[in-house]
């Protein structure tokens, strides 16, 4: 289970209560990747007194061999244990790290301090983002040889429910054993696409979110493997059907309230909330390639499949990009419905912090909301309505994030430069590759 308030005297009590024979110190890498240097628990007292060391270097965006000495400073707050690691009568526990220099200062290139940074930047405002996010994933079967498959676990459709959904037991046990960690779920379904699937978590503020984002995935990939099949937050995996969203519900709490709400305004809406709209239109293009960094997220951002592309807000449509839903008071909120479960979410959320931060202080009005279906307006409506869209892949993203000083300087320098450098090399990669579908194309026909 998980606990709040930590000590080192309170995590000493838990793990021999518990028989906690190995720790975990896990953080995340640019890209989002979770890693984690496992210890035998005889080493806790120089865990807790940040003197376990990483070589940098080997950390894909963290530092060069010649300055690779760095340091873990756990959050002694995500201590928990992992349910499913029992071996042998010894548990086995995790703690969340931000990564340090050896001076003892925050690395600039961990995303985790990054995210801290820019909440640090909007409490000088009274502000706190909470954010709770709807990630999606697929479950599929794999080959005779253990490998990833694009079978789906199951025919399954929207809510339905066993035998066609063939992973309640899955979702139950991934949502008793986050329950055990300290989650509050609130909802679990089958989604649309067969074999796609939903399970919601309480929000909660940007860096707890982001925590519960890295070890949601963690546990889904972990528990579906038990059951021998393959979880993944890929966000388009098969042609032709629906991809998967991390749908990011955001509001803004200054002194405990809700400042998105005002009951009496249009739409109970707040100066703040339209601002926050205004911020995250200007900017969304520019922070695309930090919210849906793959060269596969873009196979997901095109019109037809649920996933909004074009820059617009509503109160109810979901064809817009920011949506609006209905419930108001402390419930008031925007849904930015681009996000994809393969961002780094210490990444995404400090951009989308930063967007909204600067919606605020430079009062950026959004557009009149749109009510009409997107999906169905013509190119000609579309322009007549000054309805622009998100970029169409990755290569274009990654030149509107070269150009927002906004969103630049809410990823800092050194994250900026190694996250541009890595895309660059995958868009060249993907671009120079010869895929199936060309060979399928023109190997007979030239």
């Amino acid at each position: 289970m998980a606990y709040a308030k930590m000590t080192k005297e309170k995590i000493e009590q838990l793990v021999k209560e518990n028989k906690v024979g190995f720790i975990r110190l896990q953080f995340c890498d640019i890209n989002g990747t979770i890693k984690n240097l496992c210890l035998p628990i005889s080493q806790l007292n120089k865990v807790l007194n940040n003197e376990i060391m990483l070589d940098g270097s080997s950390i894909k965006g963290f530092r060069s061999i010649e300055t690779s000495d760095m340091y873990f400073y756990p959050d002694l707050d995500t201590f928990t244990i992992l349910p499913w690691c029992e071996r042998d009568g010894k548990n086995v526990a995790r703690i969340i790290c931000d990564i340090h220099n050896a001076d003892g200062t925050p690395f600039e290139g961990c995303p985790r301090c990054n995210l801290k940074r820019m909440i640090a930047r909007a409490e000088k405002l009274g502000y706190k983002m909470n954010v709770g996010p709807e990630a999606e994933f697929f479950i599929f079967e794999l080959d005779e040889q253990g490998r990833a498959t694009t079978i789906p676990h199951d025919k399954g459709g929207y809510y339905d429910a066993a035998p066609t959904d063939l992973a309640e037991d899955i979702r139950r046990d991934i949502t008793s054993t986050l329950e055990e960690m300290g989650f509050e779920i609130e909802a679990s379904h089958h989604e649309v696409a067969d074999g796609q699937h939903e399970i919601d978590f309480k929000y909660a503020d940007a860096l707890t979110t982001a925590d519960n984002i890295i070890t949601f995935k963690y546990v889904v990939k972990s528990i579906a493997n038990e059951y021998g099949v393959h979880a993944t937050f890929m966000p388009k995996p098969i042609f032709g059907i629906n991809g998967s969203g991390m749908h990011c519900n955001l509001s803004l709490f200054k002194d405990d309230k809700n400042v998105f709400y005002a009951p009496e305004r249009d739409f109970q809406l707040s100066k703040e909330a339209l601002y926050s709209i205004g911020g995250v239109l200007k900017h969304v293009k520019s922070f695309t390639a930090i919210t849906n960094p793959t060269v596969n997220s873009y196979k997901r951002l095109v019109p037809g499949y649920e996933a909004p592309v074009y820059l617009a807000w509503s109160l109810a449509n979901r064809s817009a990009l920011i949506r609006v839903p209905a419930k108001r008071g402390v419930a008031t909120r925007i849904e930015l419905r681009s996000p994809d479960p393969s961002c780094n979410p210490y990444l995404a959320l400090a951009v989308i912090l930063g967007a909204i931060l600067d919606g605020i202080e430079n009062k950026i009005e959004p557009p009149v909301q749109v009510e009409e279906n997107i999906y169905e307006m013509t190119p000609k409506e579309l322009k007549k309505a000054h309805i622009d869209s998100l970029p169409g892949g990755l290569n274009l993203a990654v030149e509107m994030l070269e150009k927002d000083e906004v969103i630049k300087d809410a990823l800092g320098e050194h994250i900026l430069n190694e996250f541009i450098t890595a895309k660059h090399i995958e868009w060249d990669s993907y671009r120079t590759y010869v895929t199936q579908w060309e060979k399928d194309r023109y190997l007979n026909a030239y």
